[in-house]
């Protein structure tokens, strides 16, 4: 018996990276999953690999987190295909780093919407049926960047904002059998953080080791250790915690 037999899990931006691996998590105890992505091919084809159980089932749905409209439609269609909903992991994200003063409006925007309106949009669609059955978890993904970071001051707004938005549904809707939590990761080794490497002009696996050295565990992080955090924080076991930020980082926030 997995911890997730009978239970539908919706991720978005989960055809690939972080998402990815919480949804592979999430299938691999024993959810019915579906994949939001911006591009419904990818993920499709991302559903159709995930590591499902005897009786779960995989979808993957178009939707950008963005639109009020996109959110529900998603939300309306997980429930008709899936049968339910009972986990929502807001993970969907997008960067435009540069300093303030080259910061466009369009890079705030984007990455707002993208992070902090997408987070809203869907958690508002999806709340209206775990308040119905008295049951649901939500999972939002945050970033130590929340603590500041050169470069990214929309990022790390957002990000912020992700985490006070966390401890607002922790007190509104906890009386409705709903637990929301989230995580800040670390350093993780993603197509993002390597995007992140070119944009510097630096070799991969050198701004890998340089990340590793910066946190005292000495390694960078993985999709599966944001997936472990998440399977757990979702989890019945976790009933009692809710409003939380949990920062899965290597200890780097330590220093």
């Amino acid at each position: 018996m997995g911890r997730y037999d009978g239970r539908v899990a919706v991720v978005t931006g989960a055809a690939r990276g972080i998402g990815f691996g919480t949804a592979a998590r999430f299938a691999d105890e024993g959810a019915s999953v579906a994949i939001i992505d911006l591009d419904e091919s990818a993920a499709a084809q991302a559903a159709a690999t995930l590591p499902l159980v005897e009786g779960a089932r995989a979808v993957g749905i178009g939707c950008d987190v963005r639109d009020a409209a996109s959110a529900e439609a998603a939300i309306e269609r997980v429930v008709a295909e899936l049968g339910g909903i009972h986990v929502l992991v807001n993970n969907a994200g997008v960067t435009r780093d540069n300093l303030l003063f080259k910061m466009t409006e369009e890079d705030w925007d984007l990455v707002m919407g993208v992070h902090l309106k997408g987070t809203f949009l869907m958690t508002k669609a999806a709340q209206k049926h775990f308040v119905a059955q008295k049951y649901g978890k939500i999972l939002n993904l945050s970033s130590v960047s929340a603590l500041g970071n050169r470069g990214q001051a929309n990022y790390s707004a957002a990000k912020m904002g992700v985490q006070g938005f966390t401890r607002t549904l922790g007190i509104e809707l906890g009386p409705f059998g709903i637990n929301a939590n989230a995580i800040a990761p670390g350093f993780i080794a993603t197509d993002m953080t390597d995007a992140t490497a070119a944009r510097l002009n630096m070799d991969v696996e050198e701004f890998r080791r340089l990340s590793a050295e910066a946190n005292p565990v000495r390694r960078v992080g993985f999709p599966e250790d944001i997936a472990a955090a998440a399977a757990f924080l979702c989890s019945d076991e976790a009933s009692y915690i809710t409003g939380q930020t949990l920062y899965v980082d290597g200890g780097a926030k330590l220093g």
